[in-house]
């Protein structure tokens, strides 16, 4: 198993300075080696001549009969054996080794048949110049990979910064921030030539107002409906309560119920949308709440329906006859097809007609998509809502609830989990949809420790 790398690792910024540093080394090392190369070859060279001129004069003066001259000798002791054994055989040659700790020049060549006539020429001077020439090419190669790392850092750090700059934008437009933009100046002076970091930032910022255009539009068309529609259906409603009594105006009233609380539904959203939803906090007992939520939910038979803080609708079932109750940390109590069960209580500071509706629009969409029971459970500030059906489906999972889609056919989510998600982001708590091991839907919402800062509306906004 590779182990995992860390973070920084995968950044431009480290790759670039990476690839610059093996290839700063690789030519450095290249440029190095040619010099070195070069600079030994010729003085090499050099101190060769050298010992072969001398062993040239050396050999006629032996010929001759005179003195051999300085540095050259019969025989002597230090001779490499190679060079020694390829002059006893009648040919000359070259060779540096060391000569009392010294670095010597050799040469040697046949004198007599049996004797090697050779001459040693004192070579420290440019092994020592030869040796400083490598020192002086590794500090300048050292200095040249770090010249080049500081500038290239500098360039690529002004690359990377816009990069992530343009990234965080693009993060804040997922996050619902249609507003957010690049603006990158160097993208915006004229007559100075566009990099590709910039053509993304524009083509980003491009995205962002066609979008967030699309979506206003998509808003005010919602809004619109929803008021044009909340007129002509308070009068069908109305005048569908002086229809005479029987099942065709129960199929009648019923229909016209479900329009107006689709009418609602799309005013919400419509208001959610705009993001100036204002709070009305106060200190509310959570395991109370939700028992209140289920009475509501049940007198409604699980409509969805809003209903009035509070209150609950006639036929409805109380705490002590059949009803839901929960009370004290650790109890519960079953009523029906839904369960509260209390292990810890909590005392919130919340909305809580916004909470009230989140947890029914919860219960409700458990009642129509799930199976019984449906268990609601209050720990703290985290209350979940788990029925025993098929669960919710999988881009629901991943993706979060979407306004009418529809899982491979006619079932679908309608606007009640979308409701639900928009008022928990307005109380500031965390809404997740999840799958429970054994099967069945689990909604849980946790609610914050504090209470969100209400948003500011504009001089003049309702």
């Amino acid at each position: 198993m590779r182990p995992a790398l860390p973070s920084w690792a995968g950044t431009l910024a480290v790759k670039a300075a990476l690839f610059i540093t093996v290839m700063c080394c690789a030519l450095a090392a290249l440029l190095g080696i040619l010099v070195h190369v070069s600079v030994t070859n010729q003085t090499v060279g050099q101190a060769r001549d050298l010992a072969l001129s001398r062993l040239k004069d050396a050999t006629a003066a032996f010929e001759a009969g005179d003195s051999l001259g300085r540095g050259a000798r019969l025989d002597p002791p230090e001779l490499p054996p190679s060079l020694r054994t390829l002059a006893v055989s009648g040919e000359r040659g070259t060779m540096v080794a060391d000569r009392r700790g010294r670095p010597t020049m050799w040469a040697a060549g046949p004198a007599d048949g049996e004797r090697a006539l050779a001459v040693a020429v004192d070579y420290s001077q440019s092994a020592h110049t030869i040796e400083a020439l490598d020192t002086a090419i590794l500090w300048s190669s050292a200095l040249a990979i770090g010249a080049t790392l500081l500038v290239g850092a500098v360039a690529v750090t002004r690359v990377t910064r816009r990069l992530h700059t343009t990234a965080q934008v693009a993060r804040r437009i997922t996050a619902g921030d249609l507003d957010a933009r690049v603006d990158d100046r160097r993208a915006k002076e004229p007559g100075r030539p566009q990099d590709e970091v910039g053509a993304v930032a524009v083509a980003l910022d491009s995205m962002a107002s066609s979008l967030q255009g699309k979506l206003l539009s998509e808003q005010r068309f919602t809004a619109d409906v929803a008021h044009e529609l909340r007129t002509p259906l308070t009068g069908l409603h109305a005048a569908a309560e002086l229809l005479p009594p029987g099942r065709p105006t129960e199929l009648v009233r019923d229909r016209v119920t479900a329009l107006r609380t689709l009418t609602e539904d799309l005013l919400e959203i419509s208001r959610l949308d705009t993001g100036r939803e204002r709070l009305e906090l106060d200190a509310e007992d959570l395991g109370a709440l939700v028992a209140r939520v289920v009475r509501a939910a049940q007198a409604s038979d699980f409509s969805g329906t809003p209903t009035a803080s509070g209150t609950t609708a006639a036929g409805g079932t109380s705490t002590t006859g059949g009803g839901t109750s929960a009370t004290g940390g650790g109890t519960s109590a079953t009523g029906g097809e839904v369960t509260v069960v209390v292990v810890r209580n909590a005392h919130v500071e919340t909305d809580r007609r916004r909470l009230e509706r989140v947890l029914g629009n919860l219960l409700a969409n458990a009642h129509r998509h799930g199976r019984p029971p449906v268990t609601l459970t209050v720990d703290g500030p985290v209350v979940t809502v788990r029925d025993h059906g098929d669960g919710f489906p999988e881009y629901l999972v991943t993706h979060g609830p979407q306004r009418f889609r529809t899982d491979g056919g006619s079932k679908g989510h309608g606007l009640g989990l979308t409701i639900a998600a928009g008022q928990a982001e307005v109380l500031g708590a965390r809404l997740a949809f999840t799958n429970a091991p054994d099967g069945g839907a689990l909604a849980t919402l946790t609610l914050p420790q504090s209470p969100p800062v209400p948003a500011r509306l504009p001089d003049g906004a309702a």
